[in-house]
């Protein structure tokens, strides 16, 4: 074992994780050759079908990414070290969870209220902001953004309660 193996520990391994990119690559792989199939992977009298390059496509994802798992999954030194440490994965959750939370808040109170919400959690949180500065900001941005959006560009984006109540 080497020094860099034996000084990173983490909750994943190098090697774990490219097994689950690869498996889920080929995944992927198995469902644009099936849907290909749906519609049509072959030749037809007037050239190819709609599915005829999406099925190679899915067959080249699906053989390169077996190679990928094989080699990693025979492999006995391949990708033992951490693929990320403790403190980087925190790092990793901190933007992941507030990200996530985002995108259920915005079917519930729309995407200009979660943005605010968003915006201003993390000057809060990680800018370290005080309230007077991050208030501003946190309105004006998504204000700015619903007035380019629904009354600019007569782009409807999700809405919730706040809209409605004006009449959007």
């Amino acid at each position: 074992m080497d020094r860099e193996d034996a000084t990173a520990r983490g909750p994943v391994s190098v090697r774990a994780m490219e097994l689950i990119a690869a498996a889920a690559l080929m995944a992927i792989g198995v469902v644009t050759m099936a849907d290909s199939l749906r519609v049509g992977a072959g030749w037809a009298s007037d050239g190819p079908q709609a599915g005829y390059f999406p099925f190679r496509m899915g067959l080249v994802l699906f053989l390169s990414s077996g190679v990928v798992f094989a080699v990693n999954l025979i492999g006995r030194r391949a990708g033992r070290r951490a693929f990320v440490e403790a403190a980087q994965f925190k790092m990793v959750l901190q933007v992941l969870l507030p990200s996530a939370a985002y995108v259920a808040l915005i079917g519930a109170v729309g995407i200009y209220v979660a943005a605010g919400l968003f915006i201003g959690f993390f000057m809060w949180r990680i800018g370290r902001y005080p309230l007077w500065k991050l208030a501003p900001v946190s309105v004006l941005v998504p204000l700015a953004l619903f007035f380019m959006f629904e009354v600019w560009f007569l782009v409807p984006l999700r809405k919730g309660p706040l809209e409605a109540f004006f009449g959007y």
